[in-house]
């Protein structure tokens, strides 16, 4: 998307409120990779997506700092509950430094270890799931989160569009390979409906082909 394009874009979402701008501000300047960092638009796409689906059970692959876990959050409806999976403590501590002060801090839990392990431990079905860890293992993900979708469950993949490296012919880049793995995987896999979004890096939205 080019840039003027999105700085309007961001300029006619509503700002984050001033914890989020404030978390923002820190992974830019503190932590390794802040392009990671989900940002306005996209922080405030997820929170529209839990609060139009009433999605009460969120799962979340890839905390980072936390700001999509609190832009999720804040479209919960009473009782919901977000469990967020990393990998990184370092990352881990400081989205947990900022979710306890938030006022969403008891409907956060974050998981520290190796997602598809931590996904194993929780019970039940998810809702809504946002897959944004690790590219080589988004099939993986994918794989073992759609059987535990609910009814009405739907799956959010990011960094589907890769910045447009999904159209190079680029066979030394593992991410590479592996978004776009994973994209012609969801593209062939007859058991959903999926739909691509040109939203920040590209966000691919995916339901069971037998849902409501």
């Amino acid at each position: 998307m080019p840039k003027p394009i999105e700085d309007y874009a961001e300029q006619h979402t509503t700002p984050p409120p001033p914890l989020l701008t404030e978390l923002a501000k820190e992974t830019r300047e503190t932590l390794e990779s802040p392009q990671m960092l989900t940002g306005t638009v996209e922080g405030r796409f997820l929170e529209l997506l839990v609060y139009a689906s009433g999605a009460r059970r969120v799962l979340e692959l890839g905390t980072y700092s936390g700001y999509s876990a609190l832009s999720m959050a804040a479209g919960l409806p009473a009782g919901g509950t977000i469990d967020t999976c990393e990998l990184d403590e370092a990352r881990g501590a400081v989205a947990q430094r900022y979710i306890a002060q938030s006022p969403h801090a008891d409907r956060i839990t974050i998981h520290l270890g190796p997602a598809l392990e931590t996904i194993e431990r929780l019970e039940g079905g998810f809702d809504f799931v946002f897959i944004d860890a690790d590219k080589p293992n988004y099939v993986n993900y994918y794989e073992v989160v759609l059987p535990r979708l609910t009814e009405r469950g739907f799956i959010a993949a990011d960094n589907t569009l890769w910045s447009g490296r999904v159209l190079e012919d680029v066979d030394d880049d593992e991410g590479t390979r592996a978004i776009k793995a994973f994209n012609e995987h969801v593209e062939s896999d007859s058991r959903v409906t999926a739909v691509m979004l040109t939203v920040r890096d590209g966000v691919t939205l995916i339901r069971p082909e037998g849902g409501s």
